[in-house]
């Protein structure tokens, strides 16, 4: 066996347990848990499960052999250093949910879906907007929440055209991706890419022409595939509660909070997110502070216009409270990231992430590296690649790393469960969009995935000569 034989050596470095029972049992753990992750859509099980229950068998299994050689105080420094990037992490994700839960329960949302099912667009104008809005929104609000809001329309005014329905959501995930590619906000990915400090919160726009692209052609191909009708509009009414604009502007400064922080004061972005989220509860008070005096007013102009509704509407008026919007938050997929990175930083520490850098950035030139792991990321899920790489830090170009950071982000989108946005609209278009029916465009998506690489090749050249 690989195991050091000192426990002065091992004391300085951990043990490479990569060829024994152990590191293999790790292994084999792993892989189950995400077979089962995969499985989630069929099995009705959360994919937190499976990994939260991997993580601490896998760090149990360290634990142990670690105590057998006598150094405990390894593995619980290794365990505390993953644990801290997970809560970084943690904290940022759980701010910007609670934000973007504060605009749904304020009507935005709904508000812009009103607006498009009302003007009764064409099949070939729905999917080009749905898309386009999927490709703008998705850099602010997520890739996730941006395709569930777009998919919410597109079922409303399908009137259940499967075909037509099956079409929208594949270029809805398709643009969703390519649009949170570009920015640090759009993808977990991209996220800790940028709280690692590999790559600027400016940098992250040079990819938005390769990311236009990789939504652009697929969309273009498919779109010759779309019915000359429309739908009948469709009429509903949805209601903007007071301050939904002034959140917009208040996760706006959260925004620029973070940046400066990372930018300006060298300090974790989620110091910024987490005084925003002290902005949001500070907007919270006022607005439940002045909800009587508000409630008051409105229901003396709707007595005047002799509005029933909007008086039976203020009766039922419910005050802001931003810790329910913290509860509403996505705590499946926070679970789900700590047992990923958990899982991840302890193969890493038993080795098993060197082996694999050595392998695909020691035998392979670091594009081709980079443009395999988009593509594994459309079976395993690009948040586990990611961390990988990120855990490997290969020595690679700024060019390079840009290059990584686009393929885990938009090679999700070749198969419907390569992605948490094609998981989600799986289950929210049930029985319209499914696996089969993404697959049998991911050819097309294929080239999109391609004309987007060999773009940014182009573009930015310079960047690959550039290391650090």
């Amino acid at each position: 066996m690989a195991l050091f034989s000192t426990s002065v050596f091992a004391a300085e470095v951990p043990l490479d347990l990569t060829r024994t029972p152990v590191g293999m049992f790790a292994v084999i753990v792993f892989v189950i848990a995400y077979l089962l992750v995969m499985g989630e859509e069929y099995l009705s099980l959360r994919k937190s499960k499976p990994v939260l229950i991997a993580a601490g068998i896998i760090w149990v299994a360290i634990g142990w052999t670690y105590v057998n050689y006598d150094i405990p105080g390894l593995t619980e420094e290794a365990f505390r250093h993953n644990l801290l990037e997970y809560a970084e992490l943690l904290l940022f994700l759980l701010v910007a949910m609670t934000y973007i839960n504060a605009m749904e329960e304020r009507g935005l949302f709904d508000a812009l879906r009103v607006w498009m099912v009302r003007k009764g667009f064409s099949y070939t104008s729905l999917f080009w907007l749905t898309g386009w809005l999927a490709f703008f929104i998705s850099p602010v609000a997520d890739n996730l929440t941006t395709a569930l809001l777009m998919c919410a329309v597109v079922i409303k005014v399908g009137e259940g055209d499967k075909r037509f329905i099956n079409l929208c959501c594949v270029n809805i995930v398709v643009a969703a991706n390519a649009g949170g590619a570009f920015s640090p906000f759009g993808d977990i990915t991209t996220l800790m890419v940028w709280q690692a400090g590999i790559i600027k919160f400016n940098e992250f726009f040079i990819l938005f022409i390769p990311a236009v692209v990789n939504y652009l052609l697929p969309a273009l191909v498919m779109s010759f595939f779309i019915e000359k009708r429309r739908p009948a509009a469709v009429y509903d009414n949805a209601v903007l509660k007071r301050g939904a604009f002034r959140i917009v502007f208040l996760f706006l400064l959260t925004v620029a909070t973070a940046v400066a922080c990372h930018s300006l004061l060298n300090l974790p972005p989620v110091l910024g997110m987490m005084t925003g989220l002290g902005y949001l509860q500070f907007f919270g008070y006022f607005l439940r502070q002045t909800l009587p005096s508000s409630i008051a007013r409105q229901r003396v102009m709707a007595k005047k216009r002799g509005d029933e509704e909007a008086l039976k509407r203020l009766g039922s008026v419910v005050p802001f409270d931003v810790f329910s919007r913290v509860a509403r938050a996505e705590w499946d997929t926070l679970l789900f990231f700590y047992g990923v990175v958990m899982c991840v930083g302890g193969l890493g520490f038993m080795g098993y992430l060197a082996l694999v850098s050595e392998m695909l950035y020691g035998g392979w030139d670091a594009v081709y590296a980079n443009i395999a792991l988009g593509i594994v990321s459309a079976v395993v899920d690009n948040i586990p690649v990611m961390f990988a790489v990120l855990t490997m830090d290969p020595e690679m170009s700024h060019g390079n790393w840009l290059l990584v950071t686009l393929t885990a982000g938009v090679g999700g989108s070749l198969l419907s469960v390569g992605s948490a946005a094609g998981v989600a609209l799986m289950g929210q278009a049930r029985g319209m969009y499914t696996f089969f029916g993404h697959l049998k465009w991911a050819p097309v998506i294929m080239l999109g995935y391609a004309a987007s690489i060999l773009v940014h090749l182009w573009l930015n050249a310079d960047s690959f000569k550039v290391f650090g």
